[in-house]
C-alpha cells in the first residue's frame, strides 16, 4: 500500500491501429532507461524500478543510480532506496540535494549516523544541507503496540475497522505479484492499458477488503460497483449497517484522444447483507473519477458526517481532509457540500485518513511536522472547530511511515505502518493502554479543590518504583498507572495532617480510570481539649492533695495520647511584693511538672507560663479588701490540655482518632472530655441564688475553658428542688441561672456565647413528690446544668452541673 495509493488507472487514448503498428518500432527504438521513465510518468513505478536496475546492472551511471534511488523512494521501500542513495552520492556528478536525499533515508531507516559520516567525508555537514534528526518523544499514553500477525501477510495489509458486530474489515494486495517483461503493456480491442489481474503502481495484485468474522475466518469481500479494480478504505455505519470504501473502476471505453486519462479513485457505499455481502452499491456525489479523487471514506454516525481525504480543486495542496454532512432518506443518504476542514488541519502537502473519538480528531500527515515518513496527528475536536493540532509521538509514530489510526471502544488502538520489524510491507498494529488513568480531587475542608501546590508521593508497590504525578486544569491530581498492580499514595502540605491510601489497585480493574477524592485536613495546632484549675495554700507551692485527682487524670491522657502536651499557667494573689509573687507562680509551675515527672511525664511535653499577680480573676488587688475566698481564686495554676502543641512539627492523624472529623476541632475536646471521669457539682444553699466558694472555683474553671475555646457556646438550665411553688420555683431557677451567667460575663466571657434556660421543678432528678427525698436527694434536684457545644440547645454537648441549694 502506498499512502496515497495508485488508485488510478491510466489509458492512453491512442487509436489501436496507430498503436498496434508502431509499437514494436517505437520501444525498440527506446533505450531501457527511456522506457522506465515513461512508466514512472505513467506512475507504474515497480516495474519502472525492475527496469531501471536492469539498465544500472548493463551500465553503471550517476543518473540511473539516482533514478533508481527514486523509485525505491515511490514504492516506500526505504532500506533499498537508502542503499541506492548510497551508490548515488559515490559519484562525482552527486548534487547536494542526492546529499539531503540520502539523509532524508537514513532517518527513515535508522541509518543517520552513517550517512553522516558518508558526507562529511565529502566535507558537508548535516546543518549545512539544513536535514536534521530529532528523536521522537513518548506519547502521552503509555501504549504497548503488537503486530496482529493474524491479519497481516508478506505483502501490504493496512486500514482494519470494526463493525460493532465482532467482524473485522481491512485491505490487503495478498494477491501475489506479477513482474513485467518488456514492452510490458498489453493491449486488446477493448482499448485499456492496464492489467486485469494486478496494479500497474506495484505490480502485485489490486487492493481488496478482506473480512475476518467472529470465528477468525477471512475471506476476501466484492465489491458491488461494476468494473472494480482497486478496492479499499473500509469505514462502517452501525446505525445504517452501510459500509463506506474506495474503488478504482475500468470505465471501458473511451473518446480516443492523444492526452493521457488518468480514471481517479471514488467513494462508494453498500449494504452489508447477513452473509456478508456487498449489495446495492450508491455513489459518493462529490465523485469526480476524471478530475480527482476522493478516498479515505470516514462515517461519523454521531455528527451526521463523511469525512474523506481529497485533492478536488480549491485546497491547499496535495490531499487535503473534508467533510460533508449526511442525513438519511430512505434507503439513500443524501449528503451535503464538501467542507474543508481548514489550516489547523490541512496543508500543503498530504492529509489522509480521518478518524474522529469523542473531543479528539485523528488523521496522518506529511505537511505537519512529522519525525520520519507520514506521522499520526491528533487535534481537538468541536463541531464547529478543529485545532490545536499536535503529533502523537512514539509508539504510534515510527521513523517510517504511519496512518489510519482508529480507536474501539474500550480504547484499543489500531493502525497501519511500514516500520521495520514488520511481517509484511504495511502491517496493521494494535496498541493496547498499558496504564490505568488516576484521578484525584483533593479538597479542604470547605469541599473545595485544593490549587496551591502539596507533595503527592505515589509508590508502585508491585513493581517496586514511583509514580510521577501532574495536575490538570482544574487542580486534580493525575498519574498513569501501570495494569495489574497495587499502589500506595501519600499527601502531604505544611500544616495539614499526612494523608495516606494504601487501597489503590488496578488488580482485576476493568475500568479505564481510578477515581479518588480526598480532604486535606489543617492541623489544628496548640487546640485547647481540656482545661482545669488547681489551687494552692498561701505563700505555697505544694500540690495540695484536692488537687492531685485532677493531675492524675492528665497524665493518664498524656501517657494515652502522645499528641497531647500541657500547658501549665501559674498565677498568686496581689498579697506580697511583685517580684516575690512572680517567683512563687514560676514555683507553681514547676510544681506541676514534678508532679507530672513522678508519672511518668516527660517535662519536654510540659510548657510553663508565670504571672504572678499580673492575671487577677477578681477586683483583690494591692490594697483592696478582699476575703480569704477571693483571694483563694487568684492562687492558682491553669491546666490546659494541648492538642498538636508544636507548631513547627508535622503530626500524623492519631490511629485512634482516624474516624474523626478534624475539618470540626470541637470533635476532640469532646472526645477528650468524655475521657474525664467526674464533672464538678456546685451547690446552692437552699433558697438561694448566691454562688459558694467552691462553686466560684469550679465556674473558674468553665470560664478559663470558654476562654481558651473561643468557637464554644455554653447553655446553662437552672433548676430547683420540689418545695415551693411551680411559679416561685420557676423564677428561682431564673435567678440561678442568671447568676452563673453574669458571673462568666465578669470573667470576660462574650454574652453572645451564653444561652441560660429554666425549667424550676420540673424536671427533678429525684422525684420527691413520688417518694420521700433525703436533703442529699433535695439537693441533687437543686441544680444548674451547663452544657459546651457548636450550636443550639438540640446540641448534647458535654455537661456540667452547678448544682443550687
Amino acid at each position: 500500500m502506498v499512502l496515497i495509493m495508485k488508485k488510478t488507472l491510466t489509458l492512453l487514448t491512442i487509436t489501436a491501429g496507430l498503436l498496434i503498428g508502431t509499437t514494436g518500432i517505437a520501444e525498440a527504438q527506446k533505450s531501457r532507461v527511456r522506457y522506465a521513465d515513461e512508466q514512472m510518468e505513467l506512475m507504474n513505478y515497480q516495474h519502472a524500478l525492475d527496469v531501471y536496475k536492469e539498465a544500472y546492472a548493463k551500465k553503471p551511471n550517476y543518473e540511473t543510480a539516482r533514478k533508481t534511488a527514486l523509485a525505491q523512494d515511490k514504492i516506500r521501500d526505504y532500506q533499498a532506496s537508502y542503499d541506492w542513495w548510497k551508490t548515488t552520492v559515490g559519484y562525482e556528478e552527486a548534487t547536494g540535494e542526492d546529499y539531503r536525499e540520502l539523509l532524508r533515508a537514513g532517518i527513515l531507516t535508522d541509518n543517520f549516523e552513517e550517512a553522516v559520516s558518508i558526507i562529511q567525508a565529502k566535507g558537508l555537514t548535516a546543518d549545512s544541507l539544513g536535514i536534521e534528526k530529532r528523536d521522537i518523544p513518548e506519547s502521552a499514553r503509555k501504549l504497548k503496540l503488537e503486530n496482529v500477525e493474524e491479519l497481516n501477510s508478506s505483502e501490504s495489509d493496512f486500514s482494519m475497522v470494526e463493525d460493532g458486530q465482532g467482524n473485522k474489515y481491512f485491505v490487503s494486495d495478498r494477491g501475489g505479484s506479477y513482474p513485467d517483461k518488456m514492452p510490458g503493456i498489453r493491449i486488446d480491442g477493448r482499448n485499456k492499458l492496464f492489467s486485469q489481474e494486478k496494479s500497474d503502481y506495484t505490480d502485485r495484485g489490486y487492493f481488496t477488503v478482506y473480512r475476518q468474522d467472529g470465528e477468525g475466518n477471512i475471506s476476501a469481500m466484492v465489491s458491488d460497483v461494476p468494473k472494480t479494480k482497486s478496492f479499499s478504505d473500509p469505514s462502517y455505519s452501525v446505525k445504517e449497517k452501510v459500509l463506506f470504501y474506495t474503488v478504482t473502476r475500468d470505465p471501458g471505453k473511451v473518446k480516443p484522444r492523444k492526452d493521457t486519462v488518468v480514471v481517479q479513485v471514488e467513494i462508494y457505499y453498500s449494504k452489508v447483507n447477513a452473509e456478508g455481502k456487498l449489495e446495492g452499491a450508491k455513489a459518493f456525489p462529490l465523485n469526480d473519477s476524471l478530475r480527482y479523487s476522493v478516498m479515505h471514506p470516514y462515517v461519523d454516525e454521531e455528527a451526521g458526517r463523511l469525512y474523506f481525504s481529497s485533492d478536488m480543486p480549491g485546497g491547499l495542496g496535495g490531499y487535503d481532509l473534508y467533510y460533508s454532512e449526511y442525513s438519511v432518506s430512505g434507503d439513500s443518504l443524501l449528503f451535503g457540500s464538501a467542507v474543508p476542514l481548514g489550516p489547523g488541519v490541512n496543508t500543503s502537502a498530504n492529509e489522509t485518513h480521518p478518524f474522529r473519538k469523542g473531543n479528539k480528531f485523528y488523521f496522518s500527515s506529511t505537511g505537519h511536522e512529522g519525525f520520519g515518513g507520514m506521522d499520526v496527528f491528533e487535534a481537538d475536536y468541536t463541531e464547529a472547530t478543529i485545532s490545536n493540532t499536535r503529533n502523537m509521538g512514539y509508539p504510534i509514530n515510527s521513523l517510517a511511515d504511519d496512518f489510519a489510526y482508529r480507536e474501539d471502544k474500550d480504547k484499543t488502538v489500531y493502525l497501519s505502518s511500514n516500520r521495520k520489524g514488520g511481517k509484511g510491507l504495511d502491517d496493521i498494529y494494535m496498541a493496547k493502554e498499558m496504564y490505568k488513568q488516576f484521578l484525584a480531587r483533593v479538597l479542604d475542608c470547605n469541599g473545595n479543590v485544593i490549587t496551591e501546590s502539596y507533595l503527592a508521593t505515589f509508590r508502585d508497590k508491585t513493581q517496586g518504583i514511583m509514580v510521577p504525578t501532574a495536575r490538570n486544569g482544574k487542580g486534580e491530581l493525575t498519574a498513569q498507572l501501570e495494569p495489574e498492580s497495587d499502589f500506595g499514595i501519600t499527601i502531604s502540605k505544611p500544616g495539614y495532617f499526612p494523608l495516606t491510601d494504601e487501597t489503590i489497585s488496578t488488580k482485576g480493574f476493568a475500568g479505564d480510570t481510578v477515581k479518588r477524592e480526598y480532604q486535606l485536613v489543617p492541623i489544628p495546632y496548640q487546640l485547647p481539649v481540656h482545661v482545669d484549675l488547681v489551687y494552692y495554700d498561701l505563700d505555697k507551692f505544694a500540690i495540695r492533695k484536692d488537687a492531685m485527682p485532677a493531675l492524675d487524670k492528665l497524665a493518664e491522657l498524656m501517657e494515652k495520647y502522645s499528641f497531647l502536651d500541657l500547658l501549665v499557667a501559674s498565677h498568686t494573689d496581689s498579697r506580697a511584693s511583685d517580684e516575690y509573687n512572680i517567683r512563687l507562680s514560676n514555683n507553681r509551675a514547676k510544681a506541676v511538672t514534678e508532679y507530672l515527672g513522678a508519672k511518668g511525664i516527660s517535662s519536654d511535653r510540659i510548657r510553663l507560663e508565670w504571672f504572678g499577680e499580673s492575671q487577677l480573676v477578681n477586683d483583690c488587688g494591692n490594697g483592696k479588701p478582699c476575703s480569704e475566698d477571693s483571694h483563694q481564686l487568684n492562687r492558682r495554676s491553669e491546666l490546659v490540655l494541648e492538642a498538636f502543641p508544636d507548631p513547627t512539627k508535622s503530626y500524623e492523624i492519631p490511629q485512634e482518632l482516624k474516624d474523626m472529623d478534624f475539618c470540626q476541632p470541637e470533635d476532640l475536646f469532646e472526645k477528650i472530655q468524655e475521657e474525664i471521669a467526674e464533672i464538678p457539682t456546685i451547690y446552692f444553699d437552699f433558697d438561694k441564688s448566691m454562688l459558694r466558694s467552691v462553686s466560684k472555683q469550679e465556674l473558674e474553671q468553665v470560664g478559663a475553658m470558654l476562654r481558651r475555646l473561643p468557637n464554644l457556646m455554653l447553655y446553662i438550665e437552672g433548676h430547683t428542688d420540689q418545695r415551693g411553688s411551680d411559679e416561685y420555683n420557676e423564677k428561682l431557677s431564673e435567678r440561678r441561672a442568671d447568676v452563673v451567667k453574669q458571673y462568666l460575663i465578669n470573667r470576660g466571657i462574650e454574652e453572645n456565647r451564653l444561652e441560660y434556660q429554666w425549667f424550676g421543678e420540673t424536671r427533678p432528678v429525684h422525684d420527691c413528690n413520688s417518694v420521700t427525698c433525703t436533703p442529699a436527694m433535695h439537693q441533687l434536684n437543686r441544680r444548674t446544668e451547663l452544657r459546651v457545644g457548636k450550636s443550639s440547645f438540640g446540641y448534647t454537648g458535654r455537661q456540667k452541673k452547678v448544682d443550687t441549694m
